[in-house]
């Protein structure tokens, strides 16, 4: 088990805090271990393992009937017994029926500290809104990184072959699973599509009472080929007429939300890099962990262009980011990367195979008219930086402290 640092550090500052973290992300995204992460940090921190108290509500064992009534009072029992401050760690929360009110009484009730998480950022971060007035933080959780896959390499005591942990991750994504057991690649495969249909089945289509559970999943397989292209209405249509299907732009939006809720999508607005307006319906969308994509769909390394670009969106939102994707005049920078006052740009490309394949990536970068860091990102072992534009190998910037 691996710190996350990343993580810890945003969650460190509301440690007995009178605010409620909620720690949000796909499904298998590693919520469970942060939980114990935090856990181990208070009882390093002088806490007794008396005061901490977990609850998976995925379990079936847990000791009373799932109901925010009975949970209360088996918790306010505990509580009474044994005065002092409690650590409540509620682990996918979202499966126990007006879990907001459980959380709301205890917050006012008690003196305790409440961590809770969740597969559907929406259900949490839209309720607890309601019911707690603003007093939450959301942390969001996503797969590993390159760098934590190599971290959790090293920590097994392999030697660290960061080429060929690149490969393997270009494939089969960042979900823990996979690393901490370093399972074959027909196993990899297989476990990614069964973590697939689970957040297909519980929390897209029963959360949201889908019918037409087929048509579901072939918009998704469509979004799913086809990260990091330009979503329209029109282009899915086309799709759907040549498989004989039709829907309504409603239910396609509808879909696509669902979508966005459970965690699995993310839908990438442009915006004018002079001007900073944002451009309606000329979304890019990505994944969360693209190794669903070689699942589910395949062919990750016969698409490699599409899948980089998928790794560097999905680093920048790990690293805090507010991305973009970034237009200027008639050309593309593939991504602007804001937080506060810092921003930066990006362009991401396979290999500079050519003189004219330089030229495209660096020109866009080269017209834009401040003095905030570029960076063009490729598969190339040579740097060919320029004008003060920054040519890295994707697996240094990946690991690169800071782009700021």
């Amino acid at each position: 088990m691996i710190k996350r640092e990343t993580y810890m550090k945003k969650i460190r500052p509301f440690i007995n805090k009178d605010i409620i973290k909620v720690i949000t992300g796909i499904r298998r995204c590693g919520k469970s271990v942060m939980m114990k992460l935090i856990q181990e940090e208070l009882i390093e921190n002088n806490i007794s393992s008396g005061s901490i108290l977990n609850f998976n509500f995925e379990s079936k064992l847990l000791p009373f009937e799932k109901s925010p009534e009975h949970a209360f009072a088996y918790i306010r029992n505990i509580i009474l017994k044994k005065p002092g401050k409690k650590y409540l760690f509620f682990d996918e929360v979202q499966d126990m029926h007006h879990w907001e009110d459980l959380v709301n009484a205890l917050q006012i009730d008690f003196d305790v500290d409440i961590y809770i998480t969740g597969s559907n950022a929406k259900l949490l971060s839209g309720e607890l809104a309601t019911y707690l007035g603003g007093r939450y933080i959301e942390i969001k959780i996503y797969p590993f990184s390159f760098q934590e896959v190599l971290d959790i390499s090293a920590s097994m005591g392999e030697t660290v072959d960061k080429a060929s942990l690149f490969r393997s991750y270009l494939t089969y994504g960042g979900m823990p699973f996979i690393y901490q057991n370093r399972i074959d690649a027909e196993a990899s495969v297989q476990y990614l599509e069964d973590v697939f249909d689970s957040i297909i089945l519980k929390d897209v289509t029963q959360r949201n009472r889908v019918r037409d559970v087929g048509m579901l999943k072939k918009i998704l397989s469509y979004f799913i080929a086809n990260i990091g292209t330009t979503f329209s209405a029109t282009s899915i249509r086309n799709y759907l007429k040549s498989e004989n299907r039709s829907m309504s732009l409603e239910t396609l939006y509808n879909y696509l939300e669902y979508c966005k809720d459970a965690n699995i999508l993310h839908l990438v607005s442009r915006i004018d890099i002079p001007g900073k307006k944002i451009l309606q319906f000329q979304e890019k969308i990505f994944l969360t962990d693209h190794g669903f994509r070689e699942a589910v769909y395949g062919n990750n390394m016969r698409d490699i262009q599409q899948i980089l670009e998928n790794i560097v969106y999905m680093e920048l939102l790990r690293r805090g980011y507010m991305v973009y994707i970034g237009k200027k005049d008639n050309l593309e920078v593939d991504f602007t990367a804001e937080r506060g006052s810092a921003r930066f740009y990006v362009q991401v490309s396979y290999l500079l195979a050519d003189d004219s394949t330089v030229e495209r990536e660096f020109r866009a970068l080269e017209l834009i008219p401040d003095n905030f860091p570029k960076y063009v990102v490729t598969m190339d072992e040579i740097d060919r930086s320029r004008n003060g534009i920054l040519h890295m190998n994707i697996r240094d910037f990946l690991l690169k402290d800071n782009y700021e």
